[in-house]
């Protein structure tokens, strides 16, 4: 029987930045506020700009986006372009 992830630590970021260091579970990210900023999501390498893709660049609208996707070893998040205020909904372990 799978388990169905319902919700995870809210971590927000307006900047590139790493989400986390430690392997888990990214739900979702919800944009609070953009002006045509872009994101690209990676994996691995402790959460570094180093990591594997595991999107292509996202120009994402303002609301919840569900993107469920384990995350070994860390997740980073590139933020580029313009303004982009975003919440990641992250579930280590």
């Amino acid at each position: 029987m799978s388990q169905v992830q319902q919700g995870g630590t809210p971590i927000n970021k307006s900047a590139t930045a790493t989400i986390s260091i430690v392997s888990g579970t990214l739900i979702g990210f919800y944009v609070n506020s953009t002006y045509a900023g872009t994101l690209v999501l990676r994996v691995g390498s402790a959460g570094t700009s180093s990591g594997t893709a595991i999107s292509g660049t996202i120009t994402p609208a303002v609301g919840f986006h569900c993107y469920p996707a384990y995350c070994p070893d860390g997740l980073h998040a590139t933020i580029a372009v313009a303004a982009l205020d975003v919440t990641f909904f992250f579930s280590a372990g």
